[in-house]
C-alpha cells in the first residue's frame, strides 16, 4: 500500500525573479521539508531554507521544521527585509511635517 501524499506550493520571490512550484508530499511533511523537496533552494544562489523565515499564505510560522502541512497550503519563503518598515514610515511622517 502506498502512503498517502498532498498537493502542496512552495513559493520565493527576489524583485527580478520568482517561482511558484507545486509538488505531491507524503502526509506529515513539515514546511521545511516541503522546501527542501521542492529544490527551490538550488535555484537561488543566496537563499538558505534553514535561516528563512516561512509562512502559510501570508502568516509568519514560527518553526517552519515542525509544522506540518495541509493538503493545498502554499509554503512562503520570506526575504530578510532591508530596511525596517518602522523606521521608514517615521522618516517620512518627519520628512512630511518639514
Amino acid at each position: 500500500m502506498s502512503e498517502a501524499r498532498i498537493h502542496v506550493e512552495v513559493t520565493y520571490a527576489l524583485p527580478d525573479k520568482q517561482r511558484l512550484i507545486g509538488l505531491d508530499v507524503p502526509e506529515g511533511t513539515t514546511m521545511l521539508e516541503a522546501a527542501r523537496l521542492s529544490g527551490i533552494e538550488a535555484q537561488f544562489a543566496d537563499l538558505e531554507l534553514d535561516k528563512s523565515s516561512m509562512g502559510i499564505f501570508g502568516k509568519v510560522e514560527a518553526n517552519p521544521a515542525a509544522r506540518v502541512l495541509k493538503a493545498g497550503e502554499r509554503v512562503e519563503i520570506y526575504r530578510p527585509l532591508k530596511a525596517d518598515p518602522k523606521l521608514n514610515r517615521k522618516k517620512r511622517a518627519e520628512k512630511a511635517r518639514s
